[in-house]
Order: C-alpha cells, then sequence, then structure tokens
C-alpha cells in the first residue's frame, strides 16, 4: 500500500487499504453462532462479528473527496481484533 501510494502519487491517485476482522458473510455461515460469539468475545474489543455494512462504511471514506490528501493507509475495520490481539 504505502509503495502503490508514492507510485500512483506522482498521477494524483491514491491507495489505501482496508483491513477488516471477523465478518458476518456467507464464508463465515458454516461457523456454529455459539462459537462466533465465544470467539467474539474474547478476540474483538467490541466483542462480537462485524457486519458488512460496518466495513462498507470504511471503506466509503476513502472515497470522498474530502480523503483526497488520504494516500498509504492501511486501515483496521476489525472491532478492535488487532489491538486485542496485539
Amino acid at each position: 500500500t504505502k509503495s502503490m501510494a508514492v507510485e500512483l502519487g506522482k498521477e494524483g491517485i491514491t491507495a489505501n487499504c482496508i483491513c477488516p476482522g471477523p465478518i458476518n458473510t456467507s464464508l463465515t455461515e458454516f461457523i456454529d453462532d455459539k462459537d462466533k460469539a465465544t470467539f467474539g468475545r474474547r478476540r474483538v474489543a467490541v466483542r462480537r462479528y462485524g457486519d458488512p455494512e460496518e466495513v462498507a462504511h470504511g471503506t466509503f471514506n476513502f472515497a470522498l473527496p474530502s480523503a483526497s490528501f488520504m494516500t498509504g493507509v492501511i486501515m483496521p475495520v476489525d472491532g478492535g481484533f488487532w489491538i486485542r490481539n496485539a
């Protein structure tokens, strides 16, 4: 992301990265709800899996004109999964 930001910045293009945590999707449907709840309580600061809409809101911020000076950013949208497991 940072290398891309440097290279593409010359052309006025921004490059950023979204890092989602555990999200309720079709890929997690097979996981038992009780197991997901246990994992969320133990490993995620907000104590739950996220929803795709929550990741979309984080992603949307990068598309706003007001974010034109933001580049090379690695943004976790993970409910605190990363900090809880640091």
